[in-house]
């Protein structure tokens, strides 16, 4: 509660707080704000007809239909939950495994740490756009199979993170102490290191959600990762992007399609940044201008 207070005391903290509320409280009540039809799965947008052009908002649907007749409100709605899933799924596992990986290595050093980074640094040496769709070709598409794609590929960032500070605790004063009055190493390493090297991550995490959504964004808009329909984001401006350009003489013709799925995604991912930002500032003041 203390820390939330600290973020709501910066102006570009609190905003990126409430936009994440937001989203939080539409994700909680998609059924509701955009009840699924009977018998049909929520997590697949609906659709009002097969039609290959988009109509403009109306009343059955308050946002319009992008081509196919999907509706746009109800993709934004139950994306909110994709978005949320996917982002605190990949970031959590990625930050655990990372965490594990990099800072054993770092706090044992020796042959351990050296096998370890040179395994990161084959990690870090694909390109991780391209190892995602690859993997994600090879594995299917899914939910599921698009996270694990991700954390198999996202943990080598918190690995390197953590290590450097493991590397620069450990060789303080009071975990000198610690082991020169016989504290077993297992201890020292989670209850004194691990502790005190957390705040970079919990920074790095806060940012990457909103990058993690970004991708897999990235990933439904050219056809990989989730199945045709599924509420995302990036599967809405996917089914728009024929309609970009609108129609001759009218840029701006079908600007609904690609108008309110924009709007959520930048503005999640900057609801994220922003407290990601405002957690930096709190826990490295000397980051402050």
């Amino acid at each position: 509660m203390q820390l939330l207070n600290k973020i709501f005391k910066t102006p570009l903290g609190a905003l990126g707080a409430i936009i994440i509320i937001f989203w939080v409280i539409v994700a909680l009540f998609a059924p509701i704000l955009a009840p699924p039809a009977e018998g049909h799965d929520p997590y697949f947008i609906l659709r009002h007809s097969f039609s290959s052009l988009p109509t403009p908002p109306c009343e059955e649907a308050i946002f319009g239909t992008t081509g196919g007749g999907y509706d746009i409100f109800y993709g934004i709605v139950w994306g909110s939950r994709t978005a949320i899933l996917v982002g605190f799924i990949t970031v959590l596992f990625s930050a655990i495994v990372g965490v594990f990986v990099g800072g054993t290595g770092a706090f044992f050093g020796g042959l351990l740490d050296s096998i370890i980074m040179r395994i990161v640094d084959l990690f870090m040496s694909i390109p991780f756009l391209i190892a995602i769709i690859v993997l994600t070709t090879v594995v299917g598409k899914g939910l599921d199979k698009i996270i694990f794609a991700l954390v198999f590929f996202n943990w080598r960032v918190y690995a390197r993170i953590i290590r450097s500070e493991v590397l620069a605790i450990k060789e303080e004063e009071y975990i000198t102490s610690a082991k020169s009055i016989g504290v077993p190493q297992f201890r020292i390493f989670y209850k004194h290191i691990l502790p005190n090297a957390f705040y970079p991550i919990v920074v790095l995490m806060s940012i990457n959600i909103g990058r993690v959504v970004l991708m897999v964004a990235s990933l439904s808009f050219i056809g990989v990762g989730l199945e045709l329909g599924f509420a995302d984001w990036g599967q809405l401006l996917n089914f728009s992007r024929e309609w970009i350009l609108g129609m001759p003489g009218s840029p701006f013709y079908y600007w609904y399609t690609y108008t309110y799925p924009s709007i959520a995604m930048v503005s999640f991912v900057l609801g994220w940044t922003l407290v990601g930002d405002a957690l930096r500032d709190i826990f490295d003041p000397k980051m402050v201008n």
